[in-house]
């Protein structure tokens, strides 16, 4: 029953995704930017309810921007599920904007490309996230960098935190976990870390006990003086902070 279950969620969620891009090519060119980050917002909800996972989510958001938003990174649900609590602009690796469905959707939803391997492309990165900023967007970054299992942060990047210094914005530092709704304990299953394959990680996710995502907003700050490093480093520990404090 477990694997008709999980067929089905698939089937259910591909047409979802179908709906999207529909949505991104046709409906999107006549609706303005507000009205599109409402529907990648319920878009993302829907998604997540399809797959049944609960999101649950403590804390504020920022209402507005500009703004930057650091949050650990666990798995490709990551996107989804904080599109669904609050929407902002990603900054996403290059070569996901090539990817089949996948790279559509990322890219109607207003994320930014990186070519993570070249400084040159990292320096024009900062530029265009504060460019972002300064019109009044909330952009999202993962500062470790890749994913990780969640139990430990890896230490986050400083470089594209210059880019709230360039356009003086604040940051909002956000923990991420995913937990099994029926023990309570953290679940694993949509991990993409290490040998996991994309399909493997989504297999697990649709096949596993219900999830609950859980994501966590903390205060608003400022960089106050600090320089990149220091500011990194005090997010991440913020991050730390904001994790355990569900547990």
């Amino acid at each position: 029953m477990r694997t008709l279950s999980a067929i089905w969620k698939l089937v259910r969620g591909l047409w979802h995704v179908l709906i999207g891009m529909w949505t991104i090519y046709v409906r999107f060119p006549q609706l303005g930017p507000g009205q599109r980050e409402m529907r990648v917002q319920a878009w993302a909800l829907q998604f997540l309810a399809l797959w049944n996972i609960h999101l649950q989510v403590r804390g504020k958001p920022v209402l507005n921007g500009p703004a930057l938003i650091v949050s650990n990174h666990i798995s490709w649900l990551d996107i989804s599920v904080i599109h669904a609590a609050r929407h902002c602009r990603f900054v996403s690796k290059s070569d996901i904007r090539e990817w089949p469905l996948v790279g559509t959707l990322a890219t109607g939803a207003g994320t930014l490309y990186i070519e993570r391997t070249s400084r040159k492309d990292a320096l024009r990165m900062v530029k265009d996230m504060a460019d972002a900023m300064k019109n009044g967007d909330v952009v999202a970054v993962f500062p470790e960098g890749t994913t990780s299992d969640g139990r430990d942060l890896l230490p986050f990047h400083a470089n594209l935190i210059q880019s709230a210094i360039q356009a003086e914005a604040p940051v909002q530092p956000m923990s991420l976990q995913f937990i099994d709704a029926q023990s309570g304990q953290p679940s694993f299953a949509p991990c993409y870390i290490g040998d996991d394959t994309l399909l493997g990680s989504i297999w697990r996710t649709l096949t596993a006990p219900r999830i609950t995502a859980v994501v966590h907003f903390g205060e608003l700050q400022h960089a106050e003086g600090r320089d990149r490093r220091a500011w990194a480093h005090a997010l991440r520990e913020e991050v730390i902070r904001l994790r355990d404090a569900v547990n």
